[in-house]
């Protein structure tokens, strides 16, 4: 079988970059077809593999700032040609599922999410992409054409595989397509408790510093506790995270993945404060033992037992953060019994699925 795979963008690094990683080894041969590729913000990953860009690689600013593209992106994903692959896995939170294949070839796409600031309360999401005014301005004369094309791009989908029940019902009201649920992958072989076995004086918080994912509540929050928080991560944020934050809470900026591994060694738990569609993170942190102090919502009720591995809060407020922290007691929790809720999610779990699925959708497409 002769496959491609198709990636939004690389031009950062999450939980999507690390299904894509699963995707290589899976498919070792398979070139990356992309709309723009940094290499100085991959820090290496990939470097090995056949990647080719969309001619958004060589517009000005198009690498760091691609968010103002949104009207290329479509005509720019459909111009690659896979006419020579028998198999295309997309790997999609917005416009790599819009590729174009000949009916001999199938598409299977992994939906991480519904483009979300298309469908899921756009004029907040656009808003908080922090675009000049006069992009802004113009942004709802073409909003009902980025989503007018994104449910076509929909349909040009054989079979969907999602990361989440949560995003499975999204999948379907918004595309009105049915979706194979496939937990994203946790690297368990990595990310290991520590062999002192002991808890730390610190909460940390690890991800994009963007707008949606609340980090801003609980810097609020920990400016009045006056607890310790490390925060891993970079993002268009930071600066006005930083302007408001207390000496108690210290960014670290983006690190490797050992110094990652390590702070979550030694962090009293993960805040987790965002709603997402799953998310990658919370179970690095649980495969190190550590528990989860997360806003109830999104993939984080699949991933996350009440009272076992972590504690929930019901509203994104700092009030109601403040009111986890202040009931967490970090005895109460055996980093062990949290480790072995992590092992259902296995990098290889989700390869095996990844692959049976993939050579089984073949199969019945050839049949």
């Amino acid at each position: 079988m002769r496959i491609a795979l198709v990636h939004d963008y690389l031009n950062q690094f999450g939980g999507a970059e690390r299904v894509l990683e699963a995707f290589c080894e899976i498919f070792p041969d398979a070139p990356i077809y992309t709309l723009i590729y940094d290499s100085k913000k991959m820090k290496g990953a990939f470097s090995g593999k056949k990647i080719r860009t969309s001619f958004l690689q060589k517009i000005p600013f198009a690498k760091s700032k691609h968010r103002i593209f949104p009207l290329l992106m479509p005509i720019a994903i459909e111009q690659f040609d896979f006419s020579d692959y028998d198999i295309v896995l997309s790997d999609s939170a917005s416009f790599a599922k819009g590729i174009i294949t000949k009916p001999e070839t199938l598409h299977i796409c992994y939906c991480h999410t519904p483009l979300r600031y298309a469908w899921d309360d756009s004029h907040k999401y656009i808003e908080e992409f922090g675009l000049p005014k006069i992009i802004k301005r113009f942004i709802p004369f073409f909003m009902n054409y980025i989503r007018i094309w994104d449910k076509e791009a929909a349909l040009r989908v054989d079979k969907f595989i999602c990361n989440s029940n949560f995003v499975a019902k999204r999948i379907k009201k918004y595309y009105s397509r049915d979706a194979e649920i496939i937990y994203p992958p946790v690297d368990t072989k990595n990310f290991l408790p520590s062999p002192a076995k002991s808890w730390g004086s610190y909460f940390l918080m690890v991800g994009r510093l963007l707008a949606y994912k609340r980090f801003d509540i609980a810097v609020r929050a920990f400016n009045e506790l006056g607890k310790p928080l490390k925060i891993i991560g970079d993002g268009p944020e930071v600066k006005k995270l930083k302007k408001i934050s207390n000496k108690n809470i210290e960014f670290l900026g983006e690190i490797n993945r050992e110094e990652l591994k390590n702070y979550y060694q030694n962090c009293l738990a993960l805040i987790f404060p965002q709603e997402e569609d799953f998310g990658i993170v919370p179970l690095e942190a649980m495969a190190c033992g550590k528990p989860v102090i997360a806003y109830r919502g999104g993939g984080a009720l699949e991933s996350i037992k009440d009272g076992e591995t972590g504690i929930f809060f019901n509203e994104q407020t700092v009030d109601s953060l403040i009111g986890a922290i202040n009931r967490f007691h970090p005895e109460k929790f055996d980093a062990q019994t949290i480790r072995a809720h992590t092992m259902k999610f296995d990098k290889e779990i989700f390869k095996k699925n990844i692959k049976n699925f993939v050579e089984k959708s073949y199969h019945d497409y050839r049949n």
